[in-house]
């Protein structure tokens, strides 16, 4: 056993010193340099460029401009700073204005480099006013580190910053501030890979472009902008789609005005002019989101800093642009309990287990995510989701009311509506449908919890595979299936088609069989279900969406 390790550790030495690597890399801008170390694998070696700009610094609320390039080598060894933006508290500001910064994970076998790897790239959620692209560092462990995905999937892995808060997406409905800077930033690093990533072994026509919540929203956003015509190959949409009601700020000149008064500007046609002046951490503070929702003004509906419809990158109502994604192959899908972060915040006697909810808390919750409606419309709801209660309610019943209600009004009734808008256009492009229903591991949730906004990112990030210790082996089946499906995805078009071996066969979706697959540690035949919550998709699309417009 002793000679055995000595001849596997001589192994590892020499399969070190010969370890493939692209090392010094030419991009448009000039030459760079990253990181090259083993990951697990036996002969697995993962090339790791952070910080390569792929634009230049940004002008104040102008659309990203081409890198000038630089002299020698730039040595691309460190995440950048996120884009100026609030901190989690909404008290601060954190980050800058020189921001547009991408990483670039390649993995590499023993001896001869990658080339024409499937690419995958990046977009961050965190309302369009937070985030960054190596995500929240515990300890050097970065949420967005794509090393798991780029070593297991085989594929290039992506993630860019772009410009989120104020600065991002302030817009006065007009020329003079037209908004969606964050997006032109993302559309900017997505041609970025398509002209550069050849030169880091990727194939420049096999691009999937992949997010979660408001980087989820961006997504679909980006493939159905007719400006990436050509660029996109692929999306996957996890927790949010551009049919989501916080996806699209229709009266963004009222926010323009309340940040403008803020900083002391005036609200005439000198607006634009002065805001471009005002000092930026100024400006993004006053762009700060009022994180106490409750159950009369919910918190999805202080969203308001988000893409806009400004006859450009968006020239149309999104439900009208699904077509430029006819020829794209699309998953689309949301988690069983994405609501319960909101609704916590909502109505916090939700998460206190002594604590009974109040029906009155219920109805007023409902009454204001259906305000524009009038009281038909609250009722109308409020009556879906009782209509198996009897005279009087369990303590649970209400509770799973609550989040039931948010998270389909949020995210899961919208993102079916989008599987249906793209499968009814697709040409070649297919669709995908999924629910990630994963237990939350948070110890202080309900007994009846499933997986909660954003919880299946530590997955598709592979997490338990990063940090062993803090998860149990059902999580790194559940994280290895994600990362197998994602990637054979992203490689294919199909989730099942790939070097990486699934547990269940997904079936595409469609609109006679509105089929999906239930993502979870015990993964069977029986999960491949269809008509996901059916009743209430119908409710909100249909009934609801029919009722007259009471209030704008």
């Amino acid at each position: 056993m002793a000679m055995l390790g000595i001849m596997l550790a001589a192994a590892l030495c020499l399969g070190s010193a010969s370890a493939a690597s692209l090392g010094t890399v030419l991009t448009e801008g000039g030459l760079v340099s990253g990181d090259n170390y083993g990951v697990s694998g036996l002969f697995r070696y993962m090339d790791v460029f952070r910080g390569i700009p792929f634009a230049a610094p940004p002008g104040r609320f102008e659309k990203p401009k081409p890198h000038p390039g630089w002299d020698g080598i730039l040595k691309a060894k460190n995440f950048s700073k996120r884009c100026l933006q609030v901190n989690l508290l909404m008290t601060d500001t954190r980050g800058a204005e020189d921001c547009l910064y991408l990483n670039v994970w390649v993995p590499q076998g023993l001896k001869v480099v990658s080339t024409n790897l499937p690419v995958m790239v990046y977009m961050y959620g965190g309302g369009f006013l937070l985030g960054g692209s190596s995500g929240a560092n515990f300890l050097n462990n970065y949420l967005y580190d794509g090393e798991q995905i780029a070593n297991r999937g085989r594929v290039i892995v992506v993630t860019p910053n772009y410009r989120v808060g104020t600065l991002g997406f302030l817009s006065t409905g007009d020329d003079g501030l037209p908004g969606n800077y964050g997006l032109w930033d993302q559309h900017a690093a997505i041609a970025w890979v398509h002209r550069n990533i050849r030169a880091f072994g990727g194939d420049p026509d096999n691009i999937t472009v992949f997010g979660e919540s408001a980087g989820a929203v961006s997504v679909n956003l980006q493939l159905i902008s007719p400006k990436n015509k050509g660029l996109i190959r692929r999306g996957i949409s996890q927790s949010g789609v551009a049919l989501c009601s916080w996806a699209i700020n229709r009266n963004p000149r009222e926010v323009a005005e309340l940040v403008a008064a803020k900083v002391g500007c005036p609200t005439d046609d000198k607006m634009a002019a002065c805001l471009k002046m005002t000092d930026p951490v100024a400006l993004t503070l006053a762009g700060s989101l009022n994180m106490h929702g409750s159950a009369d003004a919910p918190l999805v509906n202080n969203l308001v800093l988000s893409p806009v419809i400004d006859g450009d990158f968006l020239p149309d109502e999104p439900s009208n642009l699904f077509v430029n994604a006819a020829e794209m192959d699309y998953i689309i899908g949301a988690n069983d309990m994405d609501g319960h972060l909101f609704a916590g915040l909502d109505v916090p006697s939700l998460n206190q287990p002594l604590q009974h909810t109040p029906l009155e808390d219920l109805k007023t919750l409902v009454a204001a995510l259906t305000k524009e409606k009038g009281p038909k419309g609250a009722d109308l709801a409020f009556n879906e989701y009782s209509h198996t209660w009897g005279d009087k309610p369990t303590k649970e019943e209400i509770k799973r009311a609550v989040v039931e209600v948010e998270t389909d009004y949020i995210f899961l009734v919208p993102t079916q509506a989008a599987l249906y808008q793209h499968n009814s256009v697709a040409t070649t492009g297919r669709t995908y449908s999924y629910l990630f229903s994963q237990p939350s591991r948070n110890p202080l949730n309900p007994s009846w919890m499933g997986a909660d906004h954003a919880e299946d990112l530590q997955f598709v990030f592979g997490k338990p595979f990063t940090t062993p210790l803090a998860y149990w082996p059902k999580h790194r089946d559940v994280s290895g299936y994600m990362i197998a499906y994602w990637t054979n995805f992203a490689k294919t078009g199909d989730p099942n088609k790939g070097e990486s071996k699934v547990p269940v066969t997904w079936p595409a979706f469609n609109k006679e069989t509105h089929q999906y697959v239930d993502i979870n540690h015990s993964m069977d035949g029986n999960s491949v279900k269809q008509k996901m919550r059916l009743r209430f998709v119908n409710y909100w699309t249909n009934t609801y969406a029919s009722l007259p417009t009471i209030y704008e």
